[in-house]
């Protein structure tokens, strides 16, 4: 039997924008309630707004950095408590600091790990507990291409899609008989705002995954079969610029 996320309360990091927002979106549509996260007020207003158009009672957000324990548990708690209890947690906020590894500075190798994969451990943390009071749900690591394909300046953002895609694996294995199903996606280029630094602009995007690809991936995903488990997703453009 396929799962129906009408009226089950999910979490999105990062969901003020780009593939969070098109994420937090797509549930809300499906019926969910949602409960979003960012770290700039001013964007997550205007995407509650626009989450909010059909009732205030279908999303609600806090503004909060993942890189911190204590946010990720005040954004947990705080959907908990708005709505009463956790049955999705989608893993979304990310950044990316591109640059060889001898000219990375420490704090910026901070920034990417502690964002990229602390802040999901610390979700992941905070939201078990509260499916496994529901019976079970899903948790969705948005991970990359770049957790298995390692480029020249990315040794912070490899590192971070390398360590999410091995820890997501180890927590399935955790919580699988809690009900609890873990996938991650590993998208190649999507034209969002965080590939629009200096050396991913393509003024002819067009041949990139959109937001809406992802999340349509993880709708579809809720919606297999409770007994199923597809654990990991590869998503590429389909056709990308051939190579000269």
């Amino acid at each position: 039997m396929a799962n129906d996320a009408k009226d089950k309360i999910a979490v999105v990091t990062g969901g003020t924008r780009g593939i969070g927002f098109d994420v937090a979106s797509a549930l809300v549509a499906e019926g969910a309630k949602v409960f979003i996260c960012g770290r700039d007020a001013g964007h997550l207003k205007a995407a509650l707004k626009k989450l909010q158009s059909g009732g205030k009672e279908r999303a609600d957000g806090v503004v909060a950095d993942v890189r911190k324990y204590e946010d990720c548990r005040k954004v947990v708690h705080g959907a908990a408590e708005r709505f009463g209890g956790l049955d999705i947690l989608v893993n979304n906020a990310g950044i990316g600091v591109f640059k060889p590894v001898d000219q990375l500075s420490p704090e910026e190798w901070d920034s990417v790990i502690e964002t990229n994969l602390s802040g999901v451990f610390y979700c992941c943390r905070e939201a078990i507990p509260f499916m496994r009071r529901r019976g079970g749900g899903y948790i969705f690591n948005i991970s990359s291409l770049a957790g298995i394909n390692p480029f020249a300046g990315g040794s912070a953002y490899n590192a971070s899609k390398f360590g999410l895609n091995g820890f997501s694996e180890a927590v399935m294995q955790d919580v699988r008989y809690d009900g609890i199903r873990v996938s991650y996606i590993m998208p190649g280029s999507v034209d969002t705002a965080f590939n629009h630094a200096p050396q991913f602009r393509d003024p002819n995007a067009g041949w990139k995954l959109s937001g809406e690809d992802i999340a349509k991936a993880v709708i579809d995903l809720y919606k297999f079969p409770a007994k199923s488990l597809a654990s990991r997703i590869e998503m590429r453009p389909s056709q990308p610029p051939r190579k000269k």
